[in-house]
């Protein structure tokens, strides 16, 4: 079974779901059948690159809330992560553009390292004091590496903004067909779709619901069709 994420970087309840959907998936009693996909989705398309401001800042003239409201937000988001036993700093975060980001995230999946660089991204906007934006493409290629990715490679990537870009355009199209405005969005076997950083209750029971309801193969077989197999191939009798 094939479960797809459509999330941003930026986003601190795709941070909270992710860990919230990997609990569900850990007690899974088929967890090591579920391949696991992140799709790309971004917040904040418009946003230029180098464009860094603090999150608080933000948070205020997209939404129009006061400093006190943007604060009492992510006092609460750091609550719900301290509750996944998740690293939140409330205080001092800074928001950027993440296209680069999913980019590269594209090219960790083709190495197999895409869980790797997912964690490791989350990680270093929402937990830790250096930022993810600021320091420019080093600070990623930095993490690539951690990550287990060629660092002369990601940096290649970071350089050349026409590489992955076709692929996260296509995510990003793909996520409007099916529906998602916001994210996190889940999609379990193209069967059935979960909105937002729910439950881990919720999330196993759409593992479960999807698990159960997968069509078994159809056979279409007239009983006459010569086939190859492991001990050879039939012959045509006369």
């Amino acid at each position: 079974m094939r479960v797809e994420i459509w999330s941003d970087i930026a986003c601190p309840w795709c941070y909270v779901g992710k860990a919230r959907f990997e609990k569900a998936l850990e007690a899974f009693p088929h967890r090591d059948q579920v391949e696991v996909v992140h799709r790309s989705f971004e917040l904040d398309p418009g946003r230029a690159k180098g464009d860094v401001q603090p999150v608080l800042a933000m948070l205020t003239e997209k939404y129009g809330m006061s400093q006190a409201q943007a604060q009492a937000g992510e006092e609460n988001l750091g609550a719900q992560a301290a509750a996944e036993g998740l690293d939140y700093r409330t205080r001092d975060r800074d928001h950027g553009n993440t296209f680069d980001l999913h980019r590269l995230l594209h090219f960790a999946k083709e190495q197999g390292r895409q869980d790797e660089l997912v964690e490791i991204l989350y990680r270093a906007n929402f937990a830790e004091e250096r930022s993810l934006f600021a320091e420019g493409d080093e600070r990623v290629v930095e993490l690539a590496a951690e990550a287990g990715l060629d660092a002369d490679a990601a940096r290649k990537i970071l350089a050349d903004p026409t590489a992955y870009a076709d692929e996260v355009r296509a995510d990003e199209r793909e996520a409007a067909e099916l529906g998602a405005n916001g994210v996190p969005f889940f999609v379990l076997d193209r069967a059935y779709g979960v909105s937002g950083a729910q439950p881990a209750e919720v999330f196993a029971q759409a593992l479960t619901r999807a698990w159960g309801d997968r069509s078994p193969l159809q056979l279409i077989d007239d009983g006459g069709a010569q086939a190859c197999g492991p001990q050879g191939c039939e012959v045509p009798q006369a």
